[in-house]
């Protein structure tokens, strides 16, 4: 695995939005599973690792990112300043917001919830990709997947999805409406927000 270059142009604008993005992730991640009716795929594998093993969903987190860094040594990806910092700040916001945020009563406040939580994991994916300082563990899996096998990225990515979904269903993780609804509005949700939120570098002479 090897280490990118931390960009150098509008450097204090890319960390404030790449830490804001990552804290913004896991607070997201925490209000979708409050609303009780269905998480993000791979919370559904960190809910199953935790009601199977013990540890919070937020150590979870941390630890599959962990896992996931290890598998980008044989893919060749690069991993960047956002990737390190998306693996750790994650799950403590994640954490963080699930012991202040107690679950939410009523199906209407949980609906909310649902909403309000995937709007913002969009608005939060793109400005931790708009940051530009490295891809999260679980897309560099993918996009290094891709690369390695020459199939389809978007064939990679609900493979991989599917996958974790099944294993954490397995395991005693929830699947629900939630989570069908994060995989129909994400894509559309990362691009609005991921070209509104791009930091461009300086341009250039022409």
């Amino acid at each position: 695995m090897l280490i990118l270059p931390v960009p150098r142009d509008h450097l204090p604008a890319r960390v404030a939005l790449l830490l804001a993005g990552l804290v913004l992730f896991g607070a997201s991640i925490a209000l979708i599973v409050r609303a009780g009716l269905g998480v993000m795929p791979w919370t559904v594998l960190e809910q199953g690792l935790t009601r199977t093993f013990g540890l919070s969903l937020g150590i979870w987190s941390i630890l599959l990112g962990v896992v996931l860094l290890v598998l980008w040594i044989p893919l060749g990806q690069r991993a960047g300043l956002g990737t390190l910092t998306n693996v750790v700040l994650v799950g403590i916001a994640l954490d963080a917001t699930l012991a202040v945020v107690p679950p939410i009563e009523g199906l209407g406040w949980r609906a909310g919830a649902l909403v309000v939580g995937i709007i913002a994991n969009g608005v939060a994916t793109g400005a931790y990709i708009g940051a530009g300082m490295g891809p999260g563990p679980r897309d560099g899996l993918t996009t290094g997947i891709t690369a390695r096998t020459g199939r389809s990225l978007r064939l990679v990515r609900t493979t991989v999805e599917v996958s974790v979904v099944v294993l954490g269903v397995l395991l005693g993780g929830q699947l629900g409406v939630g989570t069908v609804a994060y995989a129909l509005t994400i894509g559309p949700l990362m691009h609005v927000f991921v070209p509104m939120l791009r930091v461009r570098g300086p341009a250039r002479p022409g």
